[in-house]
């Protein structure tokens, strides 16, 4: 991003220039000699105020660009908002009244991390009076409290008066995905404020990557992702899926609201971790109020909630800032269908008219262009208008030119796509994450095969399956196996569940990511747990139905 002077520093540029060129044709002597009228210098003060004043105006309507917003020594990211690659990401004949294809402005859209701003110290000022800031944001009636500071405003006037020129496109892809994500929220009985992290995230963009490889519109990090049950192998990204990694992030927060019980925290902890959240509140003294532990926060993380606020505030008042959305080409209707055999977007392009950028668009999460079709099946989104044609040639589409999409890849060779199987022997040092990684299978997964937890030991066999969980893992890793299987295993099954015997120093966070698909609010429901409940070795929880 290009770096220019503050219009502040120019305009005192120009007041000392002009007091220098005063001095070449004035001297010393002249001007603080008594016999300068009062009168004279008064004349000589209203000229110089004029000229500036016009060359005031002169800057205003320059096309030279002037930012009062970045300087070298920012430091701050606001929360994690996402911006676009050059000032001119646009092109300038573009009216802005046209339709903007919603691949083209997904392409475009980057993470700046080199973008710092130090909001936290800034005063910037805006014609809007602070107390109907405070009235709109009481006006919303939010579930969730949003306090009002000098930090805060500065995040509002950033989003609403700093940025236009790219707010009104997070704004015009807002009213395509907004309603998807609050639905979603809706279903785990969150409340819906929390749709705009995803702004504050990837400014809604799909396919965003940050520079410590978190991806997709809700940022998750390949671990986590894995933990919150996203597929992540060599054909599927699930963190590029919105609706599939909203699912997740709905799932992180209802936990994580439930470890703090204060949705500030719940979401600081989703920019930086529970556990620098918790150290957080350890050093401020055991305090869970945001604003008393945000000096001890990471720094990118102060940011967040005020971000937050900003976003929520901007994504209800931008009318009356003088923002419009930016009318951007999207999907009247989509509608789903389950693929169960590999399929390449191209055949679909070639058969059903669609193109190649539009299926990408709608399906980000299939980073290969192809959907490795299984037996639960793999979603494709279409366009309402080019199912009847999807419908109609489905028969052949599975067939159509697979030798050149899939290079050699086709139906006598599917079985690239089923599951295969390696044994692994644990190395001095290793981890279940770190080979659950390198072989790109869930952690879950590989502790669901293996039947263990944590407790893995040099010389351990692991089975491995390639491609997702077998139909009866248990069955599948039997005799091979055994010494995989760890004697401390204290997991049965009785009276309709599955049941985990507490050990030592276990906490309900950590048994929850040790099973596929169960997550904290799970257990504490299942259990009739609340934020008090203590848990002791040899006590039998609930996990989840058999």
């Amino acid at each position: 991003m290009r770096l220019y002077p503050t219009y502040s520093t120019l305009l005192k540029t120009l007041l000392v220039s002009f007091f220098v060129m005063s001095l070449s044709e004035v001297s010393y002597g002249q001007i603080f000699s008594k016999k300068t009228s009062r009168k004279s210098l008064e004349q000589e003060i209203s000229q110089l105020r004029k000229v500036i004043d016009s060359l005031k105006q002169e800057l205003e309507v320059n096309v030279i660009p002037i930012s009062d917003t970045v300087s070298s020594n920012d430091t701050i990211n606001p929360g994690a908002l996402s911006f676009f690659e050059g000032e001119d990401f646009i092109e300038p004949a573009l009216p802005t009244d046209s339709l903007l294809s919603i691949w083209y402005v997904q392409k475009n859209l980057t993470l700046d991390d080199n973008l710092a701003l130090n909001l936290d110290s800034s005063n910037f000022t805006s014609d809007v009076p602070d107390s109907v800031f405070i009235r709109r944001l009481k006006s919303m009636n939010s579930f969730i409290p949003l306090p009002y500071n000098n930090i805060i405003k500065n995040h509002i006037i950033y989003y609403t008066q700093k940025i236009p020129n790219k707010i009104d496109l997070v704004l015009g892809l807002s009213s395509y995905y907004m309603p998807i994500f609050e639905e979603i929220l809706d279903e785990y009985d969150l409340p819906k404020e929390l749709k705009v992290m995803a702004i504050i995230e990837s400014a809604l963009n799909p396919r965003a990557t940050s520079r410590v490889n978190a991806k997709g519109m809700w940022q998750f990090m390949y671990r986590t992702a894995l933990q919150y049950n996203l597929k992540i192998n060599s054909y599927v990204d699930e963190r590029l899926d919105p609706v599939a990694s909203a699912h997740a992030a709905a799932k992180y927060l209802k936990d994580a609201y439930t470890i703090f019980g204060d949705w500030s925290l719940a979401i600081a902890s989703y920019n930086c971790g529970a556990g620098n959240v918790n150290k957080a509140i350890r050093r401020a003294g055991g305090s869970k109020d945001f604003w008393k532990i945000y000096q001890f926060l990471p720094r990118e993380t102060r940011g967040y909630v005020p971000s937050f606020v900003a976003a929520l505030y901007t994504l209800n008042y931008y009318k009356e800032h003088r923002i419009s959305p930016r009318q951007i080409s999207l999907p009247a209707h989509v509608d789903t269908f389950m693929i169960y055999k590999p399929l390449h977007f191209g055949q679909i392009s070639e058969l059903t008219g669609i193109s190649k950028e539009e299926l990408s668009d709608l399906n980000p999460q299939y980073i290969k262009d192809i959907i490795p079709g299984t037996e639960a099946g793999m979603i494709l989104n279409l366009p309402y208008n080019y199912t009847s044609a999807f419908v109609d040639k489905e028969q052949i589409i599975y067939g159509y030119k697979d030798s050149l999409y899939f290079n050699a890849i086709n139906e006598s060779k599917s079985s690239s796509f089923e599951n295969t199987s390696i044994t692994h022997t644990v190395r001095k040092g290793e981890t279940l994450g770190k080979i659950a990684e390198r072989y790109r299978v869930r952690l879950s997964d590989l502790q669901s095969w293996n039947r263990v937890k944590s407790n893995i030991k040099p010389g351990q066999r692991l089975v491995i399956f390639s491609n997702g969980a077998p139909k009866n893992p248990v069955a599948s890793a039997s005799s091979s196996t055994s010494a995989a299987r760890s004697s401390s295993d204290k997991t049965t099954s009785s009276n309709g569940y599955v049941h985990y015997t507490i050990k030592k120093n276990d906490t309900l966070w950590e048994i929850s990511r040790k099973f596929d698909g169960v997550t904290l609010n799970d257990l504490m429901k299942l259990n009739g747990f609340n934020k008090n409940s203590k848990i002791k070795p040899g006590d039998k929880i609930k996990i989840k139905p058999i």
